[in-house]
């Protein structure tokens, strides 16, 4: 028996694949890397009956294919090869020979491409062993922007203003005072449109407005139309007239519309590298960079009106109990607009944020100086009692 049935396969390949060119009819480096294969890493007490099976099926393959590679050299050092090993070895020709390899699948048929090039994630972890990274992005109230990078405006806006704009979407809101002669403005009006992609979608355009959210595409469709894809793009509705959802597969991006009181909102979780596939002339987009420091507006100038205050704070406190920027955005759209139903905005953003975000950590962003500051009962109290009262009425 020789010793490593390793090396003897190295000792019989070097005689039988000189440095000769093989005819292309000729399968005689099939032959050998099946053998190779068969005898790479033979173990246990029956090794030596696996290597007789596998010099067996050696020889029948080079007896298949001896008719295409007469006179090859390759071929003819392979024959003599297998019949030395197989007297070393003490191996019968006739016998069981090794089972043949799984063949892999047939390209474009089972294979990655033709199946996932519509799933973002699942492309994306076959590429890179790893799932992506997410952002999220909202326009809420009056409006409100949470960005991508968690920075948190209050902003004037009127008219139209690019949410988004990159290689994949582009998100317009379009904005009017809400309330006459007031600066507050809200979102009457959203226009997303899904940019056609190759395999994937058609371009698709949705539009909802005050009163009127649907739940379909500008087109009709409810998908990203005939391509071997469409299917990877799908609106539905989660609440009538209220609340609509657009899940882009392809792009690995789920998008929210709301609406509540008088007043539209938009979320989205967005794929990094999507929310990032933009040039330097894009780079108007609220969703990256916030509000312009010129359209900025402070959420404290809702505290003039104190009793009004106070009382927007007892309701937002019912839907929002962490007074974070959800809580002190709601105190200002209800004291601005006078709705109560302005509460379900707010609300809803931090719903969407918490499916969305994909860091609950931080679901809450709390600016100090932003809310509306109030005396409390207790504070009164410490003053009247401590004689200090007296003072204040002095000066």
């Amino acid at each position: 028996f020789v010793s490593s049935p390793g090396a003897a396969a190295r000792g019989l390949l070097q005689h039988a694949a000189p440095s000769l060119p093989v005819s292309s009819q000729c399968k005689i480096l099939r032959c050998n890397s099946e053998y190779v294969a068969a005898t790479l890493n033979l173990r246990g007490s029956n090794r030596n009956a696996a290597y007789c099976n596998a010099l067996r099926s050696y020889s029948h393959c080079t007896r298949k294919t001896a008719r295409t590679c007469r006179g090859d050299l390759a071929y003819h050092s392979a024959v003599h090869g297998i019949e030395d090993l197989m007297i070393q070895n003490n191996c019968s020709k006739e016998g069981p020979t090794s089972p043949p390899r799984p063949r892999p699948p047939a390209p474009n048929h089972q294979g990655f491409e033709s199946l996932d090039i519509c799933n973002y994630e699942k492309s994306f972890l076959y590429k890179h062993g790893q799932p992506p990274s997410y952002q999220h992005c909202a326009a809420f109230g009056d409006p409100h922007i949470r960005t991508f990078h968690d920075d948190f405006h209050t902003c004037r806006v009127e008219g139209s203003w690019p949410l988004l704009d990159n290689d994949y979407l582009f998100v317009q809101a379009t904005s009017s005072p809400v309330a006459k002669g007031s600066n507050a403005t809200v979102t009457s009006k959203l226009t997303i449109i899904f940019k056609n992609m190759k395999e994937c979608i058609d371009q698709k355009v949705y539009q909802a407005e005050i009163d009127n959210l649907p739940a379909a595409f500008e087109d009709g469709s409810v998908n990203g139309g005939e391509r071997p894809g469409g299917s990877s793009l799908a609106i539905r509705e989660r609440s009538p007239g209220r609340h609509v959802e657009i899940r882009a597969e392809y792009i690995g991006t789920t998008i929210a519309v709301r609406q509540a009181g008088r007043q539209l909102s938009f979320s989205i979780r967005a794929a990094e590298e999507v929310a990032r596939a933009f040039t330097e002339e894009q780079d108007l987009q609220l969703c990256v960079g916030g509000c312009p420091r010129s359209q900025r507006i402070s959420r404290s100038e809702c505290c003039r009106a104190r009793e009004a205050a106070e009382t927007a704070r007892a309701l937002c406190k019912e839907m929002l109990p962490v007074e974070d920027v959800y809580f002190q955005s709601c105190v200002f759209d209800v004291v601005t607009s006078g709705d109560a139903n302005f509460t379900m905005a707010a609300h809803g953003a931090l719903e969407d944020a918490r499916v969305f975000l994909p860091n609950a950590e931080k679901l809450h962003i709390f600016q100090a100086g932003a809310g509306c500051p109030r005396v409390s009962s207790s504070f009164l109290l410490l003053l009247l009692t401590s004689g200090l009262w007296a003072v204040l009425l002095h000066f």
